[in-house]
């Protein structure tokens, strides 16, 4: 099988990103790189293009927007695929069965025996001398004649595929309105973030790390308040609480979560405390029922959830970023709702701090050129806003998608004690921003898993009490030996939506293999 005859479903699905495997866009991209060679009837051009405007249009595109988009699509069509024309003289016998059918194998026929018709139509018509394969019979073939694919950690591209189509409508839209700075797209990613997390504000702005000041700003923190932190996390959440002038203070974690501890934070309170800030790491949230009593126990200590890494989780039915005073997220290219570049949003229910939020978001402007408070340059692009929006529309599928890989993991590794795994409680759910896990000589663990292709990180090597950054500007209100010890064994695996059983076996063979 060397020459892929593509009948017009097939093209469709794959441009429009339909059906969840993937695999008429994955059939596409081996035509795209040479390793197979694709062909196109010529009588499908023409269907190609005004089927694709129609269902462009009704999916909300205005007439211009479906005929850009149509035509580009139909340029790479006739870059990369070669263009079958049917023979005249057996024009005249296209009369049995569907007429286009019959006109696409007639065509096909002509380039021999290699050539096989790829359909979704399971009632396309064929004729003698003419094969027909669906989507998934042709990735299996391929498949078998290949070299295994390379082991991505975390696969944009593939998710980047599901998404073109909107994707590529919505950023056109911004081109055409030209309001990059606070665009509609803001708004309307605000209001429909909101709405998803049940929180009932949300505020877009430049990054993760600018969602964390921006909230401590907006609650006052300065110079001489302290913040109760995890030590155990990436450098960003304590790095706002110092650029204030204020003092991370160190609880330790638990070990098993490598979440806060929620019983070593009330010893850790002082009148100087001005704010609690739990971290939901590798994608679960914190014990923040709680965390929440602890600080209302002392004054209603503000509460703010760092879910950079958790947005889409669940505690006890709530979602991440609506169960404390505040929550943070992080729209970083690699997170679970991630944008092409920098992003983060704030989410809470008090008017009062939204209202200081939106004006210290642009420079604590409360009208143009009217400053009514300290701000910074913190809004999200309204590209980025766009692109976003584009994924947002998937999501719920992502997530499923992860919690599925991550109880996959989970599975294969239950019978392996050396190998540590993240405890997940029973009331919440994890989106898994990592999966790490636990694991004695990591050195060595990595060196083998590298050699076998398999792709790592560590999230985190030193823990911030230990960051020469932080050793004489911190305080350590106990014992951190937990976040210590984690921090000498974790390893990150490969993880994101897409990533299938056969590769998780792979990863976790060698592991185990490694480990054994």
């Amino acid at each position: 099988m060397r020459h892929l005859v593509f009948d017009v479903n097939v093209l469709l699905d794959a441009f429009l990103c339909r059906g969840e495997s993937g695999q008429a866009e994955k059939l596409l991209e081996r035509v795209a790189e040479g390793k197979i060679k694709g062909w196109i009837a010529a009588q499908s051009l023409a269907v190609l293009e005004y089927v694709l405007r129609r269902i462009l249009k009704e999916d909300g595109a205005s007439g211009e927007e479906a005929q850009t988009i149509a035509q580009d699509f139909m340029g790479w069509v006739r870059q990369h695929l070669s263009v079958l024309t049917l023979p005249g003289e057996e024009s005249r016998l296209a009369c049995g069965g569907d007429l286009e059918d019959v006109q696409i194998a007639l065509a096909a026929r002509a380039l021999g025996d290699e050539a096989c018709i790829v359909t979704n139509d399971k009632k396309f018509s064929v004729i003698d001398g003419v094969h027909k394969l669906t989507v998934e019979d042709a990735c299996k073939s391929l498949n078998e004649m290949s070299p295994e694919r390379p082991i991505e950690f975390i696969d944009l591209k593939e998710q980047q595929r599901r998404v073109l189509p909107r994707l590529e409508q919505n950023i056109r839209k911004v081109l055409h309105h030209g309001q990059y700075i606070m665009g509609p797209e803001v708004r309307e990613l605000e209001e429909k973030l909101a709405a998803y997390t049940g929180a009932r504000h949300c505020i877009t702005v430049a990054s993760g790390t600018e969602a964390l000041l921006i909230s401590l700003m907006a609650l006052g923190v300065k110079p001489g308040d302290e913040v109760i932190t995890t030590p155990f996390t990436f450098v960003a959440t304590a790095e706002v609480i110092a650029l204030l002038g204020a003092t991370p203070v160190f609880v330790d974690i638990q070990p098993d979560t490598c979440n806060i501890d929620p019983s070593l934070i009330e010893a850790a309170i002082t009148p100087k405390t001005r704010a609690i800030m739990p971290v939901s790491l590798y994608g679960q949230p914190a014990d923040m029922d709680e965390i929440n009593a602890i600080a209302a126990r002392h004054g209603n200590i503000p509460v703010i959830e760092d879910a950079a890494q958790s947005f889409g989780a669940t505690y006890k039915g709530k979602k991440s970023c609506n169960l404390s005073t505040i929550g943070c997220t992080s729209f970083f290219p690699s997170k679970p709702l991630g944008c092409y570049g920098d992003g983060g949003a704030i989410f809470t229910s008090d008017d009062a701090l939204v209202k200081a939020m939106r004006e210290i978001r642009v420079h604590g402007q409360e009208k143009r050129y009217y400053h009514t408070r300290v701000g910074v340059g913190g809004r999200m692009d309204t590209l980025q806003c766009a692109v976003v929006l584009a994924k947002l529309e998937r999501f719920d599928l992502e997530v499923e998608q992860r919690i599925q890989a991550g109880e996959r993991y989970l599975a294969l590794l239950s019978g392996a004690p050396s190998v540590r795994q993240l405890a997940v409680r029973p009331d919440r759910t994890c989106v898994w921003g990592q999966f790490t896990v636990q694991v004695e000589n990591r050195e060595t663990v990595l060196e083998n898993l590298k050699a076998a292709g398999i792709p790592t990180a560590v999230h985190y090597p030193v823990p911030l009490h230990r960051q020469p950054a932080y050793q004489t500007s911190c305080r350590i209100s106990s014992s951190l030996e937990n976040a210590d010890g984690v921090a000498a064994r974790v390893v990150s695996l490969p993880m994101h939506p897409e990533l299938d059983e056969a590769v998780q076996r792979r990863v976790v063979d060698v592991l185990l293999g490694t480990i054994n």
